[in-house]
C-alpha cells in the first residue's frame, strides 16, 4: 500500500460515517434516519405536534421580527413610554400619562406604548386627542388584553424579546410613568443598553418623583456608593415631576442625536 494510499485509509477511519441533512451535520447513530426531510413535510397525515418544536418557533421568531420591522420601519421619530397596566382611569397618574401623550405629540413625537390598558392607554390617548400617531406594541399573555382603542397602529407579539427589540430600535426615548414588574423589566433593560452603548443618545426619564424617588435613592446610595455603578451611570436617569420637562430632555436628546447623525 502507498503512503498516500495509506494516509487516505487513516483519515477515513479517524472520520465518522456521517449523513447531511441541509445544514446539519449527522454523525454514527443518529445519521440512520427512517424518513427524509422533504417526505415528512409532505406528509400530513402524521400528528402535528411539529407546531410546537424548537425549528417552528425559530420561523415564528422570525416572524415576529419581520413584521415589526415592515410596519415600524417608516415610523417618524419616537418615544416609548411604559407604565402600569392596572391603573384605573380616575387616578390622577392617569391624567399625568394622557397629558404626557399629547404632549410628545404636540412636540412632533409618535408615541409608543405596551397598547394595553391603564397608564399605557392613557398616554396612547392623549396623543390620539391631539392628533399624534399612537402605536401600540401588544404581547401575549394568560390574561388576554388586547390593544387599547386609541392605538393607531397596533402588533401583538407572542416573544417579548421582540417586542423589547421594536421598543428600543424604534424610538428615542424611553419615559417611564409608575408601573409595576413589566416596567421595571424595560426600564433596567434600557438603561443596561445605554451603560454598554449598545444604544447612544437615548435618555431614560422617571416621571413621578413620589413612585419612583425611592427607587432613585436606592440608586444613589446602595448602588453608586458601593461601586456598583459610575457617576455618570447615574447621569443616565433622569427624575422629574414635571411634563414639560420630560418632554424637553427628550427633545434635546433627539437634537444631540440629530447632530452626530
Amino acid at each position: 500500500m502507498s503512503e498516500t494510499t495509506a494516509s487516505n485509509q487513516e483519515e477515513s477511519d479517524e472520520r465518522p460515517a456521517e449523513r447531511h441533512r441541509g445544514p446539519v451535520v449527522l454523525r454514527r447513530d443518529r445519521r440512520v434516519e427512517p424518513t427524509t426531510t422533504d417526505q415528512r413535510l409532505l406528509d400530513s397525515r402524521g400528528p402535528t405536534d411539529w407546531v410546537h418544536t424548537d425549528p417552528w418557533r425559530v420561523l415564528r421568531i422570525q416572524a415576529e421580527f419581520v413584521e415589526g420591522f415592515g410596519m415600524l420601519a417608516e415610523l417618524p421619530k419616537a418615544v416609548t413610554v411604559f407604565g402600569s397596566a392596572r391603573t384605573p382611569r380616575d387616578h390622577p397618574e392617569y391624567a399625568v400619562g394622557r397629558e404626557l401623550g399629547a404632549a410628545l405629540a404636540e412636540a412632533g413625537f409618535a408615541v409608543m406604548t405596551g397598547g394595553g390598558p391603564g397608564l399605557m392607554e392613557a398616554v396612547n390617548r392623549g396623543c390620539n386627542d391631539a392628533g399624534g400617531l399612537s402605536v401600540g406594541l401588544g404581547i401575549e399573555l394568560p390574561f388576554e388584553q388586547g390593544l387599547n382603542p386609541w392605538v393607531d397602529l397596533g402588533i401583538n407579539f407572542r416573544y417579548f424579546f421582540a417586542r423589547k427589540t421594536m421598543f428600543v430600535k424604534y424610538s428615542q426615548a424611553f419615559v417611564c410613568l409608575p408601573g409595576g414588574f413589566g416596567t421595571l423589566d424595560e426600564l433596567f433593560e434600557a438603561l443596561t443598553l445605554v451603560q454598554t452603548k449598545k444604544v447612544t443618545k437615548f435618555p431614560v426619564v422617571l416621571l413621578g418623583s413620589e413612585y419612583w424617588g425611592g427607587l432613585y435613592e436606592w440608586l444613589s446610595k446602595s448602588v453608586y456608593e458601593t461601586g456598583k455603578i459610575g457617576e455618570k451611570d447615574l447621569r443616565l436617569v433622569h427624575l422629574t415631576d414635571d411634563v414639560d420637562d420630560a418632554v424637553k430632555v427628550v427633545e434635546e436628546a433627539y437634537r444631540s442625536w440629530e447632530r452626530a447623525h
